[in-house]
């Protein structure tokens, strides 16, 4: 979403609010981190859920994330079926786009939580 100075989700409750990853004017920082507990997915082939860590990094140009967007943003996988190694790939592409930043300059990794004994982790 393009630079605005109303922001929609900040300020209101669930998701009913949300309408893409908000932006604002970077103030002077030069790098943002961002880490989340509450991101989860279905796993494609047994529909189980599958829980994260999600940690995005990022070098701002002229736009930094809006993170109450960034949550709700997440929230919206908890139904959708992704393997860990996709879904990095496709937040890192999102938080590109909004920040209108070439791909290669936004980190995401992926932890997923032990299930099976097996932890995953996928950096995009």
């Amino acid at each position: 979403m393009a630079e605005t100075n109303e922001f929609v989700a900040l300020g209101h409750a669930g998701s009913e609010h949300y309408v893409g990853l908000e932006t604002f004017p970077n103030p002077g920082v030069s790098r943002v981190e961002l880490t989340s507990d509450e991101l989860t997915a279905v796993c494609p082939i047994t529909s189980q859920p599958d829980l994260y860590l999600a940690a995005i990094a990022y070098e701002p140009g002229p736009l930094c994330l809006e993170s109450k967007s960034l949550k709700i943003y997440l929230s919206r996988f908890r139904n959708d079926g992704a393997f860990c190694e996709a879904l990095a790939v496709r937040i890192r592409d999102d938080v590109a786009v909004a920040l209108e930043l070439p791909r290669e300059s936004v980190h995401v990794t992926l932890k997923q939580k032990a299930r099976g004994g097996i932890t995953v982790s996928a950096s995009a």
